[in-house]
């Protein structure tokens, strides 16, 4: 494979931070409400601590390579560690900009204050006094560090700790913030509409912590550590009890980041990051308060709706929702559903029908993110308990899911199913489904194919598309494909579905060689696709020559690039927007003109080299006319929004697509919305 160059491909690391500061544009954008542009602030903190614990710890493992091996894989961890901590320094400038200068204030406007406690009132004080007594003390670990004995600390992984000083200088304090226990925001019970950090309820407590001792400084502090498990890919059997073994090691695994209160004394910063064993490069300044991902859980003590989203009630689907026979409905034709605009309930009825069915004889599925005590799970263990054959497949490599992904394995396994966790080198990161019935003699499959999770949860904020299908071209190779993950066959043999790591890269070089030639014959020849992340260095360069062949490319991306567009005798003909909303986009559409004779896809692969060689993903055709022509539709009304699509150019400046002079506005989320709900009028 290529390695990337500055000229023709972008780093996936720096671009993806470009992704981050969409987020944070969303904290800005006052055409947002005031607490969803909170939860923006929160989802962008979120991202920055996963994008340190796996991105960059990655990074670091890098600077171990011997420096000759390096240079030959031109692999430049230190300089594009540096660049990543610039831009990062510059976004969280920005961040505490619009919490201090925006946020605040228009709390304090809708009569909402956060107090900290050098503001507490005498009653407040005795409130919080009586609080942290009944509630917090129990909770603290704290700690004295004597610098002329001791020359380490351990601090948990995304744990908050106050860092106190003392008039003793060869003495430091450590105290946690016990948020998982207390939560992150305490509500006063007397003062309308106020509250405080749990932060300053401890700050305000720490002399009496530390009686004896006069404190001069108070600074917060936060360590993030590496969340990469290392499991060898040469590992022989079944992965899934190593993993659960080896989860400690995300928080215990090596530091990434410390991020310290910026007012921290030089000297002081310099005793920390020896007692941590940091280097200068993994401290990173930040402001008084850290983990602002906890804002997810503020709650708005006014309940106002004019500071929340308005209700998006789920659209009801014109034939599912009035259905009593799934298996009919989806035999007459094929049934598309739309997650969040629709209720995840189609696919859980879809499930108990099948379980209360007396002709269902098995059931398979694979599972990425388990959802807790879900009516999916109950439905798999209650067709355990009524005799019918049931497969899982657990993925037990999805990242910050594996404890939980096998816990559920192991009820499964308990119950009587037929349970497969990963492979050794590979993921299953399919969405997939298939219900076998016996229909006269003989047995009629029902397949599921979507690009989201089985995850009632997620399926209320992520965008994403899923198949009910009969169709025997598409549920005979699901059933082959089934068979490849329980050992039966060696490859599925398919002609229709795209299967990784089968033939999913071999389908998608067909497709874009075919309107590369149909351009130069002078036919028609386009190219539009919509995506997570393009990561694929061969597929970009595919898209660079369907580019200087006159290929029309038009891309939406949500999250990073590393196709350069709008390049000059390069990929000037390649346009990208990205579209960061109220919801997740989450769905894989892919469109080629074929010379007028339109073909279409969608599944669970973005144009990654994970998901085209290192992974089970399952991409299926869309025959069904109807069916096409919606998810035609809901794309175009994604490609032409100008309200919250930002431009992906060469410059990387995040600038929103305008509407023009006589466009009307385009907000695509709700304009989908308003299209689904006349398009399934019942």
């Amino acid at each position: 494979m290529q390695q990337p160059t500055e000229d023709r491909f972008r780093h996936r690391d720096l671009n993806w931070l470009f992704f981050n500061e969409r987020v944070l544009q969303e904290a800005e954008d006052k055409l947002n409400p005031l607490f969803e542009r909170i939860k923006f602030l929160a989802i962008f903190s979120s991202n920055l601590d996963e994008y340190f614990r796996v991105r960059v710890s990655q990074l670091r493992q890098m600077k171990r390579v011997e420096k000759s091996i390096r240079k030959k894989l031109a692999l430049k961890p230190n300089r594009l560690t540096k660049q990543i901590l610039k831009e990062v320094k510059e976004q969280q400038d920005r961040f505490g900009a619009i919490y201090t200068m925006q946020i605040l204030p228009e709390l304090a406007a809708n009569n909402i204050h956060i107090v900290d406690s050098e503001h507490f009132t005498k009653e407040q004080q005795e409130f919080t006094n009586t609080y942290f007594t009944d509630h917090v003390k129990k909770h603290l670990e704290i700690k004295k560090v004597n610098l002329s004995k001791e020359n380490d600390l351990f601090l948990d992984n995304a744990m908050i700790y106050f860092l106190i000083t003392f008039d003793n200088e060869n003495e430091l304090g450590v105290v946690n913030i016990p948020v998982d226990q207390c939560g992150r925001f305490v509500y006063f019970e007397h003062g309308k509409n106020m509250l405080t950090y749990l932060d300053e309820i401890v700050r305000s407590e720490l002399p009496c912590l530390f009686p004896k001792d006069n404190i001069t400084g108070i600074y917060e502090i936060k360590l993030s550590r590496d969340a990469e498990l290392y499991i060898e890919d040469q590992y022989e059997g079944v992965l899934a009890e190593k993993i659960y073994e080896s989860l400690k090691q995300r928080t215990d695994g090596q530091p990434t980041r410390l991020l310290y209160d910026a007012a921290m004394p030089k000297a002081v910063q310099k005793k920390l990051r020896h007692l941590l064993h940091l280097g200068k490069i993994d401290m990173m300044p930040g402001g008084k308060y850290h983990n602002f991902k906890d804002f997810l859980s503020l709650k708005d003590p006014t309940n106002n709706p004019e500071l929340h989203f308005g209700e998006h009630p789920p659209i009801a689907h014109k034939i599912l929702e009035n259905s009593t026979d799934y298996f009919k409905s989806i035999k007459e034709k094929d049934q598309l559903v739309h997650f969040p605009y629709m209720s995840f309930q189609y696919v859980e009825r879809f499930l108990d029908q099948a379980v209360k069915d007396d002709h269902v004889t098995h059931i398979k599925i694979s599972l990425y993110r388990v959802a807790d005590n879900s009516p999916l799970t109950s439905s798999l263990l209650e067709a355990l308990e009524k005799g019918k054959e049931v497969t899982v497949f657990v993925e037990a490599k999805a990242r910050f899911d594996e404890e939980n992904n096998i816990t559920w394995g192991r009820k499964f396994e308990e119950k009587g199913a037929r349970v497969i966790y990963s492979y050794p080198r590979i993921k299953v990161h399919s969405k997939i489904m298939m219900i076998s019935r016996q229909e006269g003699k003989e047995s009629v499959n029902y397949s599921y194919i979507g690009t989201g999770n089985f995850n009632s949860d997620t399926s209320k904020i992520y965008c994403d598309h899923a198949l009910f299908t009969a169709n025997p071209k598409l549920t005979k190779e699901m059933a082959r494909l089934f068979m490849v993950l329980e050992g039966e066959l060696i490859v599925p043999r398919e002609k229709h579905l795209l299967i990784s790591p089968f033939s999913t890269r071999q389908k998608f070089t067909t497709l874009i060689y075919n309107e590369i030639e149909n351009a130069r014959m002078g036919k028609k020849a386009k190219i539009t696709a919509k995506m997570n992340s393009l990561e694929d260095y061969e597929i970009i360069d595919l898209l660079y020559k369907a580019s200087k062949a006159g290929v029309k490319i038009r891309l939406l991306v949500r999250g990073f690039t590393c196709l350069i567009p709008g390049v000059e005798g390069l990929s000037e003909n390649i346009y990208i927007t990205s579209v960061v909303d109220r919801y997740l986009e989450h769905g894989r559409i892919y469109l080629f003109e074929n010379d007028g004779d339109e073909l279409m896809f969608f599944g669970s692969a973005d144009w990654m080299n994970r998901n085209l060689d290192r992974r089970i993903e399952v991409v299926t055709p869309i025959y069904d006319r109807d069916i096409f022509e919606e998810l035609k539709d809901i794309l175009t009304i994604q490609l032409s929004d100008n309200v919250k699509a930002r431009i992906q150019d060469a410059g990387e400046t995040n600038q929103y697509v305008k509407p023009g002079k006589d466009e009307h506005k385009n907000r695509s989320q709700y304009a989908i919305y308003d299209y689904l709900k006349q398009k399934h009028n019942i």
